[in-house]
């Protein structure tokens, strides 16, 4: 199982490339080939996965009953704005410009390593994000996990 962790700060250029950090690119080529998987999160993030958790998901949503509203709502804004992306020779993907205003992406973003995915946001977004959710961890985490070991 690829496991993907960190918070890295980044720059995107002015042809919206953002560079992902060696660490990343190896966890990531260890269970795929290069191509990446650029969407919509959630919380005005961009979600990046790898072709095989893209897939993965795509399963899950195909699961879901396609009679639901949400579902069906869901699967329409989140595929049709999803699109295939390439690392280039320097490790970078160019973010579309529709991602990068859907996710309000400024020059720095940070760039995440969450599990079987990254998320790149807004630097000032995702401070905001994490002041707002740090204090409140432990409610988080007991909730996340259970309520126990």
């Amino acid at each position: 199982m690829m496991l993907l962790t960190g918070t890295f700060s980044r720059s995107i250029d002015e042809k919206h490339r953002v560079a992902i950090p060696k660490r990343l690119r190896d966890a990531m080529r260890s269970a795929e080939g290069e191509a990446l998987y650029l969407a919509p999160g959630t919380d005005k993030s961009l979600a990046i996965y790898t072709e095989g958790e893209f897939a993965k998901l795509a399963d899950r949503v195909s699961a879901m009953s396609p009679t639901r509203p949400d579902v069906r709502a869901f699967t329409r804004l989140f595929f049709t704005s999803a699109q295939r992306v390439e690392l280039d020779r320097q490790g970078r993907v160019r973010i579309p410009k529709e991602l990068v205003a859907w996710a309000e992406l400024a020059k720095e973003v940070t760039l995440l390593g969450v599990q079987n995915h990254m998320e790149l946001w807004s630097s000032d977004v995702w401070t905001a994000y994490q002041a707002d959710r740090q204090a409140h961890y432990d409610e988080l985490a007991e909730t996340a996990l259970g309520g126990g070991p």
